[in-house]
């Protein structure tokens, strides 16, 4: 699709004569353009055919982002292009931040400075829960005959198993979450830290969010309790186990999202290898001898 034909949809842009168009590299999901035009810069978002088989909403993308960026988090989306469901927001200059960088006790607060702003926030379209992703995205690499690992049927043992003590003492209260927090949806634009992506948000755990920006890092148990006490000021026992089980679902998530992009995905990447990195570690972690004490303690 001509990137020069959808620009013209678009109001703010239509008039402009010259517009600078430059492709952002590195996403494994969407292309993504910066577009300069009358000294304002936007980036055009545009997600494959595919995304539609990993759960990803469009709308509900563009209004979660929207709220969050009322708050200051996301970068302001300015159009909304139906029925493809690309969005055109604000670009947001600041850097981005290593692992490393972003592990640091400073940026750590800093980080959950801003999930709690959009945590905080009333209500997201949409709804996210691990479990259930997991379930879904079995079902949609069988359908694309993706072959799937044989201890398929064993991890979702294990994922059901972490459900059912998580929530069964004590009911999930849902709260608005990024549910993504790759590394690379971090921008430090010199006063906060902004949040990129919001394909996957929606109502959700905490957790999950907080697990997940953990286990991406390759937090330390050092780091975990840093980013516990960031949040919670002084955690519990079971608040500890939560992090260290949604740790492990987020890499089940990851693994079985690699599954689905296996079928569906027509860009150049290792989506098998990336995802047995995944599925490794959980077979690890669901293997060891805390596991059975989160369990026990959340």
């Amino acid at each position: 699709m001509e990137i020069k034909t959808i620009l013209q949809r678009i109001p703010q842009l239509a008039s402009v004569e010259n517009i600078e168009i430059t492709e952002l590299t590195g996403g494994i999901t969407n292309k993504n353009y910066k577009i300069t035009a009358n000294g304002e810069s936007f980036v055009l978002r545009m997600g494959g055919n595919e995304t539609k088989y990993l759960g990803i909403d469009r709308a509900v993308e563009y209004e979660c982002s929207r709220l969050a960026s009322q708050i200051g988090v996301a970068p302001d989306p300015v159009a909304f292009l139906a029925p493809e469901g690309f969005i055109l927001a604000r670009f947001i200059s600041g850097k981005g931040m290593s692992a490393d960088e972003i592990g640091t006790e400073e940026n750590i607060e800093r980080v959950l400075e801003s999930m709690k702003a959009y945590h905080a926030l009333e209500k997201f379209p949409g709804f996210f829960s691990p479990f259930r992703v997991a379930e879904e995205y079995r079902k949609t690499a069988e359908s694309f005959k993706v072959k799937l690992p044989a201890k398929m049927d064993w991890y979702l043992e294990k994922s059901n198993e972490i459900e059912k003590a998580m929530y069964s003492r004590q009911p999930l209260t849902l709260r608005p979450c990024h549910n993504d927090l790759l590394n690379g949806n971090f921008i430090d634009d010199g006063t906060r830290i902004r949040i990129l992506d919001w394909e996957y948000a929606g109502m959700g755990d905490i957790f999950f969010d907080l697990g997940n920006f953990a286990v991406q890092h390759e937090f330390t148990v050092e780091q975990d309790a840093i980013l516990l006490k960031a949040y919670f000021g002084n955690p519990t026992d079971s608040q500890r186990a939560h992090l260290k089980l949604m740790k492990i679902m987020s890499d089940l998530r990851e693994a079985m999202w690699a599954q689905v992009q296996i079928g569906v995905s027509q860009l150049d990447f290792d989506y098998k290898g990336y995802g047995q990195k995944y599925f490794d570690r959980f077979e690890s972690n669901t293997s060891g001898s805390r596991y059975a004490d989160w369990l026990r303690a959340v």
